[in-house]
């Protein structure tokens, strides 16, 4: 029997600094919610009243009001009523804004070149 000699481990690198994860982290918490995320993907294809996303979701308006009042907070989504229906508040995504948060999601999860 022989012995081989064990092959060099490499360095250890114990000041290894965390990177700043905040906020993608931030976007992927809002997004972990699954009507939040229906309700993007719904105002993907245009504009649509509280009341018409409450009943795609089959859930209560002020379920959906709150939902849209957090994705409001992130600036993903806008309201808007229309002049000549003032009963309404439409809702319609913000592509920049949702373009940005898809970029920091982006940075956690792009292959190393």
């Amino acid at each position: 029997m022989s012995f081989t000699e064990p092959a060099s481990l490499p360095e250890l690198r114990l000041e290894l600094a965390p990177p700043d994860v905040d906020a993608p982290l931030a976007v992927a918490v809002l997004l972990a919610d699954r009507n939040r995320a229906t309700i993007l993907a719904i105002l993907r294809e245009g504009s649509h009243c509280v009341c018409e996303i409450a009943a795609a979701l089959d859930e209560r308006s002020n379920n959906v009001s709150n939902h849209l009042a957090r994705l409001r907070e992130a600036s993903l989504v806008r309201a808007s009523r229309p002049a000549d229906d003032t009963r309404r508040v439409y809702y319609e995504r913000d592509e920049a804004a949702c373009a940005a948060a898809f970029a920091e999601i982006g940075t956690l999860l792009a292959p190393k070149l």
